[in-house]
């Protein structure tokens, strides 16, 4: 994926990540004694829960800087450098979960494909990511600054599945997809400058060749203000993509 993640910016800032994550560990229930895998792990919250619940839990992440804040985080943990598309695991998981990463691999089916391969017979794939229309307004707020400022639109560096192409994507790895839920999730933002440290964060190619930054990213919360903050705090127009499928048993 080429990213390079500011892992401490990430824990200060943006730890609704994890946290509104929580939740779709519950939907896992993952049981003591099973092994799981953590596509996307991130700085290791995650992997610390399931483990401190008895599952023999496995975090990855493409990121080197977040296995190493998470290794930093969480000593004991088993956390590793591994890229979705390519994950190498044949039949070792009785579930693999997935949170806030997904949308970032463009390379859906190969990504899929890997996952489909790491589990077990009868496996499970419980997942969340931005889905069809994720920050639709944030986004349509920093090109309409961009534009203000001479600049050409940004290509988005994300993929905002329709239930029905994340479907289709999960059915070619050979998953049989039980639940799929699209819906909105207005998350609030840290801090005073909130659309500013998002964009920093997770939307950098929208500032690709950006003289000014500051001053593009002040024009965006103008704009922006009207649709996104309320209530003294900023919001981010998130929409999720919830998926829970299986890999059936061999036949």
């Amino acid at each position: 994926m080429g990213l390079v993640w500011n892992a401490e910016l990430y824990d200060a800032k943006h730890a609704f990540v994890a946290q509104y994550g929580a939740d779709l560990f519950e939907v896992l229930a993952a049981k003591p004694g099973e092994r799981v895998l953590d596509v996307g792990c991130g700085t290791g919250d995650h992997v610390a829960l399931l483990s401190a619940r008895g599952v023999a839990a496995l975090g990855v992440d493409a990121s080197p800087e977040m296995i190493e804040r998470a290794r930093a985080k969480y000593p004991e943990a088993d956390l590793r450098v591994a890229d979705v598309r390519s994950l190498g695991f044949e039949r070792e998981f009785d579930a693999v979960v997935s949170n806030a990463v997904l949308h970032w691999v463009h390379e859906a089916d190969a990504a899929a494909h890997s996952i489909a391969a790491a589990l077990k017979a009868g496996g499970r794939f419980v997942a969340e990511l931005g889905g069809a229309g994720n920050v639709a307004i944030l986004v349509a707020g920093v090109q309409a600054s961009r534009a203000h400022f001479g600049l050409p639109p940004a290509r988005s560096p994300w993929y905002f599945p329709t239930v029905a192409q994340y479907a289709a994507v999960l059915e070619r790895a050979g998953l049989e997809v039980r639940e799929a839920l699209l819906f909105d999730r207005p998350t609030k933002l840290e801090g005073d400058d909130g659309i500013a440290t998002w964009v920093r964060m997770f939307g950098h190619g929208l500032l690709a060749d950006v003289a000014d930054a500051d001053a593009l990213l002040a024009d965006a919360s103008r704009r922006l203000a009207p649709q996104l903050h309320r209530d003294g705090h900023w919001f981010a127009d998130y929409r999720r993509l919830r998926i829970v499928a299986v890999k059936p048993p061999s036949p």
